[in-house]
């Protein structure tokens, strides 16, 4: 590069830098198109609509009747927003929040009648309910063309043939039609009396040419006609349809298939789970961890370093503005996602920068030194990244709720990335060596380090691990026997109570945080309490783990003695987990087939299959560890635990991941002399630098937010923390020593 081209490069970088930092601090036009008040965010960080729906006709439904509902209603909020949530209130009720929403009749009117589907049969001769009778509004909203209700066909000779139970599944999809175009349609799945029941209307309708019409709610959805007898239970509605509207027939179909039918009872809007403060605290802690990363890479890595923070700092900037271009919701799960992925940003400037100080040390001129050294670092940076983005895409696929939010963030994190390390990085590098910045001393030389003989200590090692996942069964048996529970679950794993408390007098958000939470947090003796203010009122809920009726009664009192709330208006009620057991089975599923399509992924890299499954019993090894840490600790599980586990995953993947590239790199070259043992250590060696200064500087984002978080945002960070220092050591003592233990055992064929 030329130093003229240099300049301008670093100039235009200079002015991207200013203008998408001008973007992702104030935006554009009257909303702030943009900018980070415009990145959508969660319950536990915004707020948004709470609707309560009501059992219609039953005081005490079947409890599966009810999970049932919940996990299917679920699934259709997640339509809003993946971290929508849906959970049991008493034994009636069901509960609805919808982060980032403020209009409760928009979303009561596009539910409607959750269990309010009918098919219903008439004779049609005039062809009025021949044709798709649903459309789709300016907005994108359906609108449905009634011609007559439920009532008026019945009277007219109608009769219902199927309910919505009768719907076992109802899928968007498409077909290649007669005219061999691809058209998109709605297939039906019937249960097995919905099939018997299907056949005998679908056979009476072909002979007396009458039509079955789709009803959700009292209005039609839908008329199609009926042009065979169907005796399988399998069934497509075709139409005019683009995607959208046939994958919203078949959600309100799916909707409307619910076994137990709803009512409104009321809708309100309330406040961030979290409040104010977690937010505030969550911005001034990434800022100082930021900060102590920029200055520690300059102190380090000298131009390498100012160059990679000029890098990150376009990082962060893209990352600000594309979470809200992408419409990505962001919660305190979604923020470990970006710190993980700050983490890998990072963590590839190091791999790249000891590439270039090791070429430097050969004698190789500086400019020689930076295209080798971000060549040699590719296959690291690349196999470690791409493996954790095949997780985030998994999870984001087979994953439900918050896991979904942790997903997108983390993938979009881990594209950002790559780019700005091997392509922003590398630009303003050698734009500085152009403009004259040539000194060897700017860059530093990598100094020969003794080897260190990690695998002669394999024994201790393998020890102290087996352990500590011991001493966290062992804990957990103590705890089931001590409090009833192996951990220590928080509301959104086991339910909990919901206190609804009307002080007299509109309380801000941030006080109620700093006065109110803590005592609430010494009666229940835990550290995850929700705060959600109703807006317009001074009525705040508060949920917590579930308390005794002694437990309730010094609540009330602690809130009217130190409040002056009124205490006939304090109410409790039992409320449900907010993870489901489905929703339990899709995370544990997601991560199951995450860590096959790694193990997968790494055979494929390395050419041994040996080396995918040391990453994966590493992989376990850390998240056991610090599933024992949950344990002695007695942290709070919640919805936090599956982003902790999640990230644990993906920084341990990639830390063995670095050393892996530098063993595959080292088998090469080996000499004949050379033992595999010597060569192992050799590779640990020499990517220990790497080792310490990512988990450093992760380390140093997570602590920031446990030292300036409220109590929820510490009992998030500080098991994170130890899961950065478990994956450290699993990935320079163990997975390195338990490869050759693999070699070893299971020896490679020969042909």
């Amino acid at each position: 590069m030329k130093k003229n081209k240099a300049i301008i490069v670093l100039l235009v970088f200079a002015l991207l830098l200013a203008g998408l930092g001008y973007t992702a601090a104030v935006g554009f036009g009257a909303d702030g198109s943009g900018s980070a008040s415009s990145i959508k965010l969660g319950l536990d960080l915004e707020g948004g609509v709470s609707i309560t729906y009501q059992v219609v006709g039953e005081e005490s439904p079947d409890s599966e009747d009810m999970e049932d509902t919940v996990y299917k209603l679920q699934k259709r909020v997640e339509g809003y927003s993946t971290e929508a949530v849906v959970y049991q209130e008493g034994n009636d009720r069901i509960n609805i929040e919808i982060p980032g929403v403020t209009d409760a009749n928009a979303i009561l009117e596009e539910l409607g009648k959750p269990g309010s589907l009918y098919f219903i049969s008439q004779n049609d001769p005039e062809g009025n309910l021949n044709y798709q009778a649903m459309g789709v509004d300016a907005d994108g909203q359906l609108v449905y063309m009634m011609y007559k209700t439920i009532d008026e066909l019945l009277n007219d000779g109608g009769s219902v043939v199927l309910t919505g139970t009768d719907v076992k599944s109802a899928q968007a999809g498409s077909i290649t039609n007669n005219m061999q175009n691809s058209e998109f349609v709605v297939s039906l799945s019937m249960t097995e009396e919905g099939t018997r029941k299907f056949a005998d209307a679908t056979s009476k309708a072909f002979q007396n040419g009458e039509s079955i019409g789709i009803y959700y709610d009292g209005n039609i959805i839908s008329a199609p006609n009926v042009n065979a007898v169907i005796n399988d239970g399998q069934a497509q509605i075709t139409g005019s349809f683009t995607f959208e509207e046939a994958e919203r027939l078949a959600s309100t179909i799916r909707i409307g298939g619910l076994k137990l039918e709803l009512e409104e009872l009321h809708s309100k809007i309330v406040g961030a789970q979290l409040g104010e403060e977690a937010i505030a605290t969550s911005v001034k802690a990434a800022a100082v961890g930021f900060v102590v990363i920029v200055v520690f890479m300059i102190a380090v890595y000298l131009i390498c370093g100012l160059a990679a923070s000029l890098a990150l700092g376009l990082y962060v900037e893209l990352m600000i503005i594309l979470l809200g271009a992408f419409e990505i919701t962001l919660t305190l799960p979604g923020i470990a996602g970006i710190i993980l992925s700050i983490g890998m940003a990072v963590d590839a400037n190091v791999i790249i920068f000891a590439r270039i100080r090791e070429e430097l040390a050969k004698g190789k001129t500086v400019k020689s030194a930076i295209d080798i050294g971000f060549q040699k670092a590719a296959s690291a940076i690349l196999d470690g990244n791409i493996t954790t983005l095949i997780a985030a895409l998994v999870l984001g696929i087979l994953g439900s709720g918050t896991i979904k939010g942790f997903a997108a963030t983390l993938a979009l994190g881990i594209v950002l990335s790559m780019f700005t390390a091997m392509i922003v990085t590398k630009l303003i590098i050698k734009a500085f060596y152009a403009i004259g910045l040539q000194d060897l001393k700017l860059y530093g030389i990598a100094k020969e380090r003794k080897t260190v003989n990690f695998t002669s200590k394999k024994t201790v090692f393998f020890g102290i691990s087996i352990a500590a996942i011991l001493a966290g069964f062992v804990f957990m048996g103590i705890n089931k026997g001590r409090m009833g529970t192996t951990l220590n679950y928080s509301l959104e794993f086991v339910g909990g109570t919901s206190t609804n408390v009307t002080f007299n007098e509109d309380m801000p958000l941030g006080d109620i945080d700093t006065n109110v939470v803590p005592l609430i947090e010494k009666i229940t003796g835990d550290g995850n309490v929700q705060t959600q203010k109703i807006e317009g009122t001074n009525e705040v809920i508060f949920k917590t783990r579930t308390l005794t009726t002694e437990e309730r009664e010094t609540f009330k009192n602690v809130m009217v003695d130190n409040f002056g709330a009124d205490g006939e208006k304090i109410t409790t009620e039992t409320i449900s987990s907010t993870i489901s057991s489905e929703m339990k089975s899709d995370a544990v599923i997601a991560v199951l087939v995450s860590a096959l399509f790694m193990l997968v992924y790494i055979w494929f890299r390395f050419k041994d299959i040996r080396f995918g499954a040391s990453s994966v019993v590493a992989l376990l090894h850390d998240v056991l560890v610090v599933l024992a840490f949950y344990a002695i600790v007695r942290v709070s599980v919640g919805t936090t635990f599956i982003a902790c586990m999640l990230t644990i995953v993906g920084y341990s993947i990639n830390a063995t991941i670095v050393i892996f590239d530098r063993i595959r790199e080292n088998m090469r070259s080996m000499g004949k002399k050379e033992s595999l043992e010597d060569m192992v250590n050799g590779s640990i060696t020499q990517t220990l630098s790497r080792s310490i200064f990512t988990s450093l500087t992760t380390f140093v984002m997570v602590a920031a937010l446990y030292a300036f978080g409220v109590s929820s945002v510490k009992e998030f960070a500080l098991p994170l923390m130890a899961g950065i220092l478990c994956g450290t050591y699993s990935s320079v003592c163990v997975t390195g020593a338990l490869w050759l233990v693999l070699r070893k055992v299971f020896p490679q064929k020969t042909a």
